[in-house]
């Protein structure tokens, strides 16, 4: 599979979205470009990891300039590894952008219709997933550590939307930076909850690496919780870059808790031409 993301001015832009439907902006940052100091160093976008906050809001102006995007128009959330999703309208927007205070409570998935709107989560190892219902003009994004994984977050941002009656066909999703397999090993109690998800005939996302110890690979279990709930393989896109082997992300694993956040955002501009598939 051909990767989904390019990197470009230290983003990695959602290309393969991107140069196909005008004004849609969708990527995830690295940890270079800031000017945040270490542990930080140097472009963390996070509040919550006790970082200067006149740096985070510096740091986040640069994005802002970078993807076009003004800072009035991000939407920010108080992740808390739950399931809970919000969708986003123009009433929403600046909230979260320059206080972490003033973030929507208790949120780890926004959607939006709404043109001018920036949808941001933060990430050091979580999987971002994003959503794209281009004929409804529906945007979306997730952020799905193992508990959100397990309590299938992803799975519930697709039951919505086709509740609201989009058809699956056409409802893509793009599985973006986060820990890989090899990176990422877990305990028996977490791999009893991930068994919860998985039915007779699934793929097994994990092997046994040691006594009572597991690699799991969370990008395969949402790929999965996404099938599952009704998309069509082919309108998955898996990444294949993560976020504790390649040093130009930050990962809460690698730096053992004491480091930074990456961003994942997505937004369509205030002016833009939805092309046809091409």
């Amino acid at each position: 599979m051909t990767e989904p993301f390019r990197l470009k001015d230290d983003l990695y832009l959602l290309d393969s979205w991107m140069k196909k439907y005008s004004g849609l902006v969708a990527g995830f940052t690295t940890r270079n470009g800031g000017i945040s100091s270490e542990p930080f160093r140097s472009m963390n976008l996070a509040f919550h990891v006790n970082d200067n906050s006149d740096s985070v809001c510096e740091n986040r102006r640069i994005l802002a300039d970078k993807v076009e995007f003004p800072l009035s128009q991000w939407v920010s959330a108080e992740q808390t590894h739950g399931k809970n999703i919000c969708r986003i309208t123009k009433n929403d927007r600046g909230k979260g952008a320059v206080r972490y205070e003033d973030s929507i409570k208790d949120t780890d998935g926004f959607y939006t219709e709404e043109k001018g709107i920036l949808l941001t989560m933060c990430y050091a190892d979580c999987v971002p997933i994003y959503f794209l219902a281009p004929k409804w003009q529906r945007i979306g994004i997730v952020h799905s550590g193992w508990k959100g994984t397990v309590q299938k977050i992803a799975g519930e941002m697709v039951a919505k939307w086709l509740d609201d009656g989009i058809d699956p066909t056409g409802l893509f999703a793009a599985i973006g930076p986060s820990i890989c397999q090899n990176c990422y090993q877990v305990d028996d109690r977490v791999i009893r909850k991930v068994d919860t998800v998985l039915s007779s005939g699934d793929e097994i996302p994990y092997f046994e690496s040691e006594k009572g110890r597991y690699q799991l690979d969370l990008k395969t279990l949402n790929r999965i919780i996404l099938e599952k709930a009704g998309l069509p393989r082919e309108n998955i896109l898996v990444t294949s870059l993560c976020t504790s082997c390649h040093h130009e992300f930050f990962s809460h694993r690698r730096d053992h808790g004491k480091t930074g956040r990456m961003l994942g955002f997505i937004g369509w501009k205030e002016v833009f031409h939805l092309e046809s598939n091409r």
